[in-house]
């Protein structure tokens, strides 16, 4: 698994475990919404000033974003209560 890959899945890991959305730990940590989403999607490539502030927003140690998820661990599920996006609409 690559760097990017296990700090993704330990930042939505332990938001998830938190309760916390996207939006509320974005809008705590000072970033875009959409950020978060594209970090927790592995397409953008955060700074360590960024993860810091993260760690800092969840009340974690840098650190644990680095740990190795288990071995066949899933991905964790998204917040109960969260409607699940509908089918995309395809452009004409």
């Amino acid at each position: 698994m690559k760097t990017r890959a296990i700090v993704a899945w330990n930042v939505r890991r332990i938001r998830v475990n938190r309760g916390i959305s996207q939006e509320q730990l974005a809008w705590k940590a000072g970033i875009d919404r959409s950020y978060m989403s594209s970090l927790e999607r592995q397409s953008k490539n955060p700074t360590i000033d960024l993860l810091d502030r993260i760690a800092e927003t969840l009340d974690v140690q840098l650190s644990e974003f680095f740990v190795l998820p288990p071995k066949g661990a899933r991905s964790p599920k998204t917040l109960p209560n969260r409607k699940p996006a509908g089918p995309r609409r395809k452009k004409k």
